[in-house]
């Protein structure tokens, strides 16, 4: 039975999403956005899909690169069980696909499910660093000012602290006090034993080569997530600059760090409809093809994530 913590959370993102959506609701004609999606030009749309697929395989082999001074994870089961946690996040609030995802992989391999949760908090950290630079670099190149500078500028603070504390969780064995907080956890062994696991996880973080090999995906995972957005604005007859969609792209991914519902539902289409008209894209083609983008989205992971799941409950069964 689900916590009053855990209810009070989804109430206060399913209001969220409310919200974003009554904003976005307000500002659009429905029914040329309606007219506009009618119109989109297959051709595109199927691009879209293309690169939309590739993105996800990168982001399962940077999760494969993660995990391999752990252990060797063949990525057909990374890449299942990150669909599985996508497929979670698309159906059960606050990011708990994160949580599904380290479960899953665990079940499958054998590893333990707080190491691999500490690669995943890697991992997030990555994103979003890259994620936040590429959104960075094009508010400086695009000259943008208002709300979505100030949202960028507020990611790269919280990037910072996210680096910082990564780095606190490797060192914390060497900080003052370190011996006396570890002497009070070893009275609850399991915690203890729960907490040593993370940190091999987040330990991947100090392997220079690994990490390397990290960004340079995400690079190329974020280069498909732009060319996406690029093809979905394609589609219903914008055709963005690779600046304008690079900041679309990045700026709508991070809007989904908002609490809201599941699915990201309003947060996602709020901020395509903000960010578009912040570099000049009228409100209609903006919240159109934002739906593109979420909606195939959402149907291509919770579609993958259905048969990953399904499969890998058939493998561990055999």
């Amino acid at each position: 039975m689900p916590s009053r913590g855990g209810l009070a959370r989804a109430a206060i993102g399913v209001a969220i999403s409310a919200v974003a959506l009554f904003l976005v609701v307000r500002s659009v004609d429905l029914g040329a956005v309606w007219q506009t999606l009618q119109r989109a030009e297959p051709r595109w749309l199927a691009l879209m899909l293309v690169f939309l697929c590739i993105d996800l395989f990168l982001r399962a082999v940077r999760w494969r690169t993660l995990l391999a001074p752990v252990a060797a994870v063949p990525i057909r089961t990374t890449l299942g069980s990150l669909l599985v946690g996508y497929l979670a996040n698309n159906v059960l609030p606050a990011r708990l696909g994160e949580l599904v995802r380290s479960h899953d992989l665990g079940q499958r391999t054998g590893i333990s499910r707080s190491t691999i949760l500490g690669t995943i908090v890697v991992e997030r950290v990555v994103d979003t660093i890259v994620a936040v630079a590429i959104a960075a670099v094009a508010i400086l190149v695009l000259s943008v000012r208002g709300i979505v500078a100030s949202a960028v500028l507020i990611g790269l603070a919280v990037t910072a602290l996210l680096v910082v504390a990564i780095a606190v969780g490797l060192a914390a064995h060497r900080l003052p006090g370190a011996d006396r907080a570890r002497e009070f956890i070893a009275r609850w062994p399991r915690v203890h034993d729960v907490m040593r696991r993370l940190r091999d996880g987040l330990r991947v973080a100090s392997d220079p080569r690994t990490m390397a090999l990290a960004v340079a995906l995400s690079l190329g995972s974020w280069t498909c997530s732009v060319l996406t957005f690029a093809s979905a604005a394609q589609a219903v007859g914008i055709a963005p600059t690779i600046g304008q969609a690079a900041l679309l792209s990045a700026g709508t991914n991070l809007a989904t760090a908002i609490p809201a519902a599941p699915g990201y539902v309003g947060t996602f289409e709020l901020a395509a409809v903000t960010i578009g008209g912040s570099i000049g894209i009228a409100a209609e083609p903006a919240l159109a093809f934002g739906v593109l983008v979420h909606a195939a989205a959402l149907l291509v992971t919770s579609l993958g994530g259905a048969i990953a799941f399904m499969t890998g409950s058939r493998a561990a069964n055999r």
